[in-house]
């Protein structure tokens, strides 16, 4: 209660040189208590009450007594919303005056208090006994003497006796198995006590009463025991259920974490505690965000739940290195709020090293499988490569592992050496090979319609242009390959816009004002020498080193001859089943065209096979067949073993051991002729033959 609600508010202000009887007048005439004294200035000075004025009659003071003579001038001021049990713990309290914002409001008087107190004592006395008579369980108390002095509501109506018969009268004549006498002799409280009251069996939970440490009575509070047993049966069923439960809950090969709205872990299952590494009286009780910093969680899914409110699953991380894979569930109460997380726990870890060891295995297998179109080219897509030397092995390798990656690729190399094949070898060995692979001769496109070729253009952007627009071909070639050939012919203005497409992966028709985003992959090839060009300010530097990210250079034939005799064969091969022929050339002849230089390397090979079954008579060419340029320059060198640069001893003796073998085949056909010349078993040629990929008739 405060201040604010017993003070006297319509408050007359007395001077202090009027007399007690004139202050009298004013009590009887306002019907007031008191009053404060005030100056001139009105200012208070003190206090004047009915106290003062009983002092005057009783210490017969002159009929002329001032009421300054008689007022209190040591003033207590309080505030309004001052707390009046606060006030009267201190006895010294007496008339206080009342101010808020330097302002007098009110005067509370010893009076006002005391009314305050008793009709405090009287709530409180009203609250104990609606309390007592409300609650369910029966409450008899007794004095020192035995005597009955609380009998609440539900002793009436149990007992049949009401309150008003008993109250006074001995315990022992009233309810005289309740021993509640024996209490107050013993001190000692008896909880959990059967007594038996007429029919009736009751649990008594009796207890002394004491003030001071002085025992003044006891109380007994009791419980009907049919409704214990009842509720008995009821626990035990709780109890067989829990049983049950935990069973169930033990038996899960998944963990499963339960806690209370806020975090705090309240039960966990045995194979939580396997997981975890962990025992349940470790981790009940603390609060999930305690248990982050020790790494038992990492993270956290329950805290995830409660900062989201809804499901969460997450995988974790346990202090034991276990990988579990965790899904967390709020469960609300009736009002809505957060009153459980259960988490289900299961153990990935097992799984994750299998998915480790299967990406493993994949890898491998991918591996293989490269290698195997290496060295297989007949059985794939590499059909069309025709590879013997180190050299071009060495580069199919290459073009295998850049299938692996999404990088822009430069690829140089004299004319006729065979770049685009090696960009198709790149395109359909990668994660791109199902898309388009979009091939653009930079230097057969007029200049004046590149960029629209490229880049593609909006409708009327030109005279001449399509009422409808065009895609370029850079967008033709979404999530695929474009493959700009001779690279070096683009001009200087338009390498600008091909940089920032590089860069960006967006281009810009040609008319439009927005940009474009574009998946592709770029393989650019040139036969010129662009470092030379970057140089002399005809090719741009940067646009050098964003197409040069993985340079790949293509050797020319004649750096490479032991590739010159399977390619006549390979183009023999395909032209006597294009024409529908059954020609072949002597040994003699491939001797010959193994030493010739070949300007335009494989092309002219090429070409050159084709003309000779077109243009030849008979079914076996000779070397009377061949134009005297070729031979001119072929037999000079005549028929021997080359090798290339500087080799090991080891790899220069399987390179002249391979040379020798594929001149033998070419000339001897068969394995026991092959033999014989070289003098060594013919399984020897077999087994060497197989090792360097040569084929061989064997009769």
């Amino acid at each position: 209660m405060k201040l604010r609600e017993i003070m006297t508010q319509d408050i007359i202000s007395l001077l202090p040189h009027i007399t007690v009887r004139e202050a009298a007048d004013i009590f009887l005439q306002y019907r007031i208590d008191g009053a404060p004294v005030i100056d001139e200035k009105e200012n208070i000075i003190g206090i004047f009450t009915k106290s003062h004025i009983m002092r005057y009659v009783r210490d017969d003071y002159p009929i002329t007594t001032l009421v300054e003579e008689l007022m209190t001038r040591d003033i207590t001021f309080a505030h309004p919303e001052d707390d009046i049990e606060d006030l009267l713990q201190h006895s010294e309290v007496g008339r206080l005056v009342i101010a808020e914002n330097d302002k007098m409001i009110g005067l509370c008087t010893r009076t006002d208090l005391v009314k305050a107190f008793f009709n405090s004592y009287k709530d409180i006395v009203s609250e104990m006994e609606t309390i007592i008579n409300s609650t369910h369980n029966l409450i008899v108390s007794v004095d020192k003497e035995g005597r009955i002095n609380i009998f609440n509501r539900a002793a009436e109506q149990v007992l049949g006796m009401r309150a008003e018969e008993v109250k006074g009268k001995k315990i022992i004549d009233v309810v005289p198995t309740s021993k509640l006498l024996h209490t107050v002799s013993t001190g000692q409280a008896e909880p959990l006590q059967k007594i038996e009251i007429g029919s009736r069996c009751f649990i008594s939970n009796r207890s002394p009463i004491k003030k001071e440490d002085k025992i003044i009575g006891a109380v007994a509070v009791l419980q009907d025991i049919s409704e214990m047993e009842s509720i008995s049966l009821e626990l035990e069923t709780v109890k067989s259920l829990n049983r049950e439960l935990d069973v169930i809950i033990d038996s899960s090969f998944d963990g499963l974490y339960v806690t209370d709205g806020g975090g705090v872990t309240i039960r966990v299952n045995k194979a939580f505690e396997r997981m975890s590494g962990l025992k349940a009286e470790a981790i009940i009780g603390r609060e999930i965000n305690s248990l982050v910093p020790d790494k038992i969680f990492s993270p956290s899914v329950t805290a995830e739940v409660i900062k989201k409110q809804k499901p969460a699953t997450i995988l974790q991380e346990t202090m034991t290195g276990r990988t579990t894979l965790s899904t967390a569930s709020p469960v609300f109460d009736e009002e809505g709020n957060l009153f459980r997380i259960v988490a289900n726990v299961r153990d990935i870890t097992e799984l994750k090293e299998l998915e480790r060891k299967l990406e493993k295995t994949e890898e491998l297998k991918k591996r293989y499988e490269n290698q195997l179109k290496a060295y297989n080219p007949e059985n794939n897509h590499y059909s069309r490569v025709v590879a013997s030397s180190y050299k071009m092995r060495d580069l199919i390798s290459l073009t295998t592992k850049l299938g692996e990656v999404d990088s822009t690729v430069l690829i140089t190399g004299e004319s006729g050496v065979g770049k685009e094949l090696i960009a198709e070898m790149i395109h359909s060995n990668s994660n791109r090979k199902e898309g388009p692979f979009i091939k653009v001769n930079c230097g057969a496109i007029p200049e004046n319609l590149l960029e629209s070729e490229l880049f593609g253009y909006e409708p009327g952007s030109f005279t001449g242009a399509a009422k409808e627009g065009k895609s370029g071909l850079f967008e033709l070639a979404h999530k695929g390959v474009v493959f700009l050939d001779e690279i070096g012919e683009m001009p200087f203005n338009l390498q600008v816009k091909l940089l920032r497409a590089l860069q960006t992966r967006e281009i810009i028709r040609v008319g439009a004002s927005k940009s474009k985003h574009i998946n592709m992959r770029v393989i650019a090839a040139s036969n010129r020498d662009l470092v030379k060009m970057v140089q002399e300010k005809t090719f741009r530097e940067d646009l050098f080193y964003r197409l040069n990210v993985i340079p790949v250079h293509v050797p020319p034939l004649r750096d490479r001859k032991e590739d010159i005799p399977p390619l006549i064969q390979h183009f023999t091969d395909i032209f006597n089943r294009k024409y529908n022929k059954n020609k072949y050339i002597v040994t003699e002849i491939i001797e010959v065209l193994q030493n010739y230089s070949w300007p335009g390397n494989v092309r002219e090979l090429e070409n050159f096979i084709e003309r000779l079954l077109v243009i030849t008579p008979g079914n076996r060419i000779t070397i009377r067949d061949i134009p005297a340029s070729y031979i001119e320059a072929g037999s000079s060198v005549g028929s021997k073993v080359n090798i290339t640069g500087l080799l090991t001893l080891k790899d220069a003796v399987e390179t002249v051991e391979k040379q020798l073998i594929e001149q033998a085949v070419m000339q001897y056909k068969t394995t026991r002729k092959i033999a014989k010349v070289l003098q060594v078993n013919a399984s020897t040629i077999s087994r060497k033959a197989a090792k360097y990929n040569i084929n061989i008739n064997t009769h």
